[in-house]
């Protein structure tokens, strides 16, 4: 009778195998998402295990754990955002799309194993060099999309790393090549796919962005090291007759959490305007995480306002909680909004800002609870020595607000 019972469950066992695909081959592989009918962007990763794989973006490194295999199906869901990729496995290439269940947006993927190169170089000479910072303009020709960036570029060889930095924000680590007078940059992070290319032409640049492959637009840039873009504690301000912030939003266990609750009476308080899909928001919460970690017996408080595009309240939840559990947050992040991440929308629920005009946007809150400063956007790692000012800015503000009876 015993071994009656064992057979079915031994061919079972074997059945869920023969329908199972090979694992992912060890080694360094090149994607491309097809953006266009003739433009692809890669990327690189790196399988280290059945159930591991690192992505590439200069010096960015993505670690991914959450892969599965069914019949002949990969799936591999990124760390913190929804985006999945999704593809067939045939021994060395897989073939699929990138997919964003929540903004309804399908990419077709594809890669290979053995091929390192992220863009293939049309020629090996060197004809332009972009090292240094560039001020740039997208849709320069569009009264209402216009606006400005700062490029920060450093080029070795055909080389290329940077970001474009704007008043929201910056582009990631971008990773790329001078091909002759064209810089191809691209960057792939689970929520973002970028693709730039420009022609350079000794001082000045003429190119396109491509934003996965629902959007893009043109940009201009002129060589110009001593640009700056506007100061980012001056794009977002309090309307006339306040002089502080006022919010009642849900967190995940169904608690209203205002403001005016004890846990922030006579303390600093940051609140933080952010998304689980934003990456520059990801960037800021591991900053601001770790310096709550690290400084919880002093009088400070952090809450975050999420504003997410997932279609239902339980989705809009169950993302706050990957971010929480990936980064390790311990502040309360609520519940502001869900269906969109409309920035009108979102200022219709703080009706005392002038304007949300970035995901994040930071609020300092002093200990009398008035709004002391707001930080719009955030330089993160990938803007190198703006970060490193930020961290410098923050911790220096904080402590004077802290040294305050």
């Amino acid at each position: 009778m015993r071994k009656l019972l064992i057979l079915p469950l031994l061919l079972l066992f074997l059945s869920c195998n023969l329908n199972s695909p090979d694992a992912l081959l060890e080694g360094v592989w090149r994607a491309e998402l097809q953006v266009t009918d003739t433009k692809v962007l890669p990327f690189n990763f790196e399988v280290t295990s059945r159930n591991a794989l690192k992505i590439f973006n200069g010096e960015e490194v993505i670690m991914v754990t959450d892969i599965t295999y069914s019949n002949d199906t990969i799936v591999i869901k990124m760390p913190v955002f929804q985006g999945y990729i999704e593809a067939a496995v045939n021994q060395g290439s897989l073939k699929g799309n990138f997919i964003e269940e929540n903004l309804d947006r399908v990419v077709p993927f594809s890669a290979e194993i053995g091929k390192k190169t992220r863009f293939d170089l049309k020629t090996e000479t060197v004809k332009q060099q972009v090292s240094g910072n560039w001020e740039t303009v997208f849709s320069p020709n569009s009264e209402e999309d216009i606006y400005m960036a700062k490029g920060t570029f450093i080029q070795k060889g055909n080389n290329v790393i940077g970001t474009f930095r704007t008043t929201t924000g910056d582009y990631r680590h971008l990773e790329g090549v001078m091909d002759g007078n064209t810089m191809k940059l691209s960057t792939f992070d689970g929520a973002h796919a970028f693709l730039f290319t420009a022609e350079v032409n000794d001082s000045t640049m003429n190119g396109m962005f491509y934003s996965g492959n629902h959007w893009k637009e043109p940009f201009t840039a002129k060589r110009n090291e001593n640009y700056e873009l506007p100061s980012a504690n001056e794009l977002t301000f309090l309307n006339e007759g306040y002089d502080t912030l006022a919010f009642t939003f849900p967190d995940s266990d169904g608690n209203q959490v205002s403001l005016s609750d004890d846990r922030f009476k006579n303390k600093i308080v940051v609140v933080q305007i952010m998304g689980t899909w934003c990456p520059n928001c990801l960037d800021e919460s591991r900053y601001y995480s770790e310096y709550y970690n690290n400084n919880k017996e002093k009088d400070i408080e952090f809450v975050a306002l999420a504003f997410e595009y997932a279609k239902t309240e339980e989705k809009a939840f169950s993302s706050i909680e990957r971010l929480k559990d990936n980064v390790g947050i311990e502040y309360p992040i609520l519940l502001a909004q869900y269906g969109t991440s409309s920035k009108f929308k979102a200022q219709e629920k703080l009706p005392m800002l002038n304007h949300v005009l970035s995901y994040p946007t930071s609020i300092f809150i002093d200990k009398k609870g008035k709004v002391r400063k707001i930080h719009t956007g955030f330089n993160g790692p990938a803007t190198g020595e703006k970060f490193t000012e930020f961290k410098t800015e923050f911790t220096g503000f904080v402590e004077d607000l802290m040294s305050e009876e």
